[in-house]
């Protein structure tokens, strides 16, 4: 399936996890769009991919691997959402990516994030693009193993699916594990991914699975640098 996206200057929105990568793949093989970077938020106080908790070692690392620098938004532990916005607005004015035409999101069908994002961007001047949005959500998680994809769930949500499952290798076991009403890519936010093997990279990111901890209310698995 081809995306509706137009040959622009594009910087793409990277959480570090399965849809960031899914999206950076898509803009290549199916737009032959390379982004100017990748923008990412991470927590200030503990040098940590925001809501993931992904160590910023690890995104950097992924940043090398993909060969697309990386623009990081500090944020802090408890951010509001104008605070959030003032920093974001900061790093869409910056230097780096200031000729962007658009950001990439790898949103799939949440509409609500999304007429967000457009409206936000819109304001700045840009256009908020979506590679991968609308595609069935089980089939690309096919397609993401299936294209040699290796990723770990990192943040669990436990109103929505058990602790146990942080730490977990996203494969086929995990798909025929997953409860009924979980979406398989975890859209609704049940789990967030770190990827760390895979087509968009020119080698892996050498990793290991350390604690599991539970912290505001999430199951987090601390990926280790190895």
């Amino acid at each position: 399936m081809k995306s509706n996206l137009p040959a622009v200057a594009v910087v793409l929105s990277w959480s570090g996890g399965k849809d960031s990568a899914l999206t950076l793949w898509t803009l290549r093989r199916e737009q032959q769009v390379e982004p100017l970077a990748l923008l990412t938020t991470v927590t200030d106080e503990y040098a940590r991919i925001s809501m993931h908790g992904v160590r910023r070692e690890l995104l950097q690392a992924q940043a090398r691997a993909a060969g697309v620098p990386v623009l990081e938004v500090e944020i802090p532990p408890v951010c509001s959402n104008d605070v959030y916005e003032q920093r974001m607005a900061q790093a869409l004015a910056s230097r780096q990516i200031d000729g962007a035409d658009a950001i990439a999101f790898g949103d799939l069908f949440l509409e609500d994030i999304r007429a967000y994002r457009e409206e936000r961007l819109s304001q700045v001047g840009k256009r908020a693009v979506f590679p991968v949005w609308g595609r069935d959500t089980s089939a690309l998680a096919r397609t993401f193993i299936d294209a040699g994809f290796e990723a770990v769930l990192v943040c669990v949500d436990p109103r929505q699916l058990d602790p146990s499952f942080a730490g977990r290798a996203f494969d086929d076991q995990l798909l025929r594990d997953l409860p009924d009403g979980v979406d398989p890519c975890g859209e609704n936010g049940e789990f967030h991914t770190f990827v760390h093997a895979g087509p968009i990279f020119d080698r892996p990111i050498p990793c290991a699975v350390g604690e599991i901890s539970v912290l505001e209310g999430f199951a987090f698995c601390d990926v280790l640098p190895a």
